[in-house]
């Protein structure tokens, strides 16, 4: 049924909508609607007055489709969560058999078969190392339980002194309250700095700092030995070292070497400070291994992961923990227990989504087949490193970034809008271009992937 809607706008521009009970009435288009409507993520709202929003009607593999029918290649995979393009026929099917089952029950004194099934497998995947998974629905709440976990963990182990965190420098963890705390990006915290008990900081091993001479793995020893003199003064304070292993996204793709993640977990250990691995945008085989504490051969005492895995089409986020921090909330007395919970928590549909994630990677070998489809990304680059502007080139797995000199202000949206208007979603950071589509690429698309983001690049300056 075709719906009719009278728009005005009131004293302060904002656009008001009511139904009419006439067909002679103003037809908004869905643009219009949900700006009336929708306050949408991570955005400045006033910018949509000369930045139209894009109306996806659907998608197929790595593309989406407009609701004109124009097609754009998902080069950031829908906000880092889609692993197999859109709608996925092994997931999709894998849904359509759970919803004739079960859609939803709740977890605290129930159980059932997805949810059971989804930690089993991540445990393994982790060797046994970490278990008992703890279910939320998005990757802030799995920070802010791991956070909460670590906390109570050393309360309940009568060092309740224990209870503050440090974080790298230009880290992102979330934008929940506990999770603010230990984001050090001042345009997602500093608003909110009165409600947030801000974590203390350590310098990032991003190996873009390395002084002359100076290889990767030299920045992270560097930035592992201030870690150390940062513990010996606070570690009888301190809960937990909070990381995204490998990559720090938010900040700009801050990549470094495995070699700090060696030396936090023996720093960590030394110190008695849990290590709190944010996996929530670099696990599911972003980095090359499916986890990518998996290159430093370490195992943290807690993982968070969410974005990915449920292949980008539920809410569904984790945390793995050691058996040793379960035990301590195992006791007769119910305050020593980990008395946090989500409605949705284990949800068996985000559960079964994820379930049919993982049966990909078994089944396609993906994780060898992506180290094929980086190299293709690394090739589709190259022109991008011979531009004069490009500046740090770098990749990781099945991320690849580079920093633009000399762009003027308001770059990154001009360089989204002309990467749109040619049929490719790419979203920089500030001057930081990234790509991160997809495991589903052929060669053509890394092809045009290449040529929109160099064409992009020379109109964007």
């Amino acid at each position: 049924m075709t719906i009719f809607i009278n728009a005005v706008r009131n004293s302060a521009g904002r656009l008001i909508i009511a139904l009419l009970p006439n067909t002679d009435a103003l037809f908004m288009s869905l643009l219009d609607r949900s700006l009336a409507a929708v306050w949408h993520p991570c955005t400045q709202m006033k910018q949509h007055e000369q930045q139209p929003l894009i109306a996806i009607a659907r998608g197929e593999g790595p593309w989406l489709f407009d609701s004109d029918g124009k097609r754009y290649l998902d080069a950031v995979s829908s906000w880092w969560v889609n692993l197999f393009g859109h709608c996925n026929a092994h997931i999709n099917q894998r849904l359509r058999e759970q919803l004739e089952k079960l859609e939803h029950v709740m977890l605290a004194g129930f159980t059932h078969e997805p949810v059971v099934r989804l930690s089993e497998k991540l445990s393994a995947l982790t060797g046994g190392a970490l278990g008992h998974a703890f279910y939320a629905s998005d990757g802030a709440s799995a920070t802010e339980i791991a956070l909460k976990m670590s906390l109570h963990y050393w309360r309940n182990s009568g060092r309740g002194s224990k209870d503050r965190f440090v974080c790298l420098a230009g880290s992102y963890h979330g934008e929940t309250v506990g999770a603010l705390a230990v984001t050090d990006i001042a345009l997602f915290r500093d608003a909110y700095a009165p409600l947030v008990r801000a974590a203390d900081t350590v310098p990032s091993p991003d190996a873009r700092t390395a002084e002359a001479g100076e290889s990767a793995v030299d920045v992270a020893r560097r930035a592992a030995a201030i870690l150390e003199a940062w513990l010996i003064d606070n570690h009888e304070r301190t809960a937990a070292l909070i990381v995204e292993p490998l990559v720090q996204c938010a900040t700009g793709m801050a990549m470094y070497d495995p070699e700090y993640l060696r030396l936090a977990r023996a720093l960590c250990d030394k110190y008695e400070v849990h290590l709190i691995a944010d996996e929530i945008a670099v696990g599911c085989g972003r980095t090359g291994t499916f986890f990518a504490c998996e290159q430093s051969g370490i195992w943290p005492d807690f993982i968070c992961l969410s974005k990915g895995i449920s292949g980008g089409y539920l809410p569904l986020s984790l945390v793995l923990s050691r058996d040793s921090i379960y035990q301590a909330f195992y006791a007769d007395d119910v305050s020593r227990g980990f008395l946090h919970s989500h409605s949705y928590t284990g949800n068996p549909l985000a559960c079964t989504a994820a379930l049919a994630t993982l049966e990909i990677f078994e089944h396609e070998n993906v994780l060898a087949r992506n180290a094929e489809r980086a190299a293709s990304m690394r090739a589709a680059a190259q022109p991008l490193a011979e531009h004069p502007c490009v500046k740090h080139l770098r990749q990781q797995g099945m991320i690849l970034a580079f920093d633009v000199s000399g762009a003027s202000s308001g770059f990154a949206r001009r360089y989204g809008d002309a990467a749109r208007e040619a049929g490719v979603l790419l979203r920089p950071i500030g001057n930081t271009v990234y790509w991160m589509p997809p495991y589903v690429l052929d060669e053509a698309e890394f092809s045009l992937l290449g040529k929109v983001s160099l064409d992009a690049l020379q109109v964007s300056l």
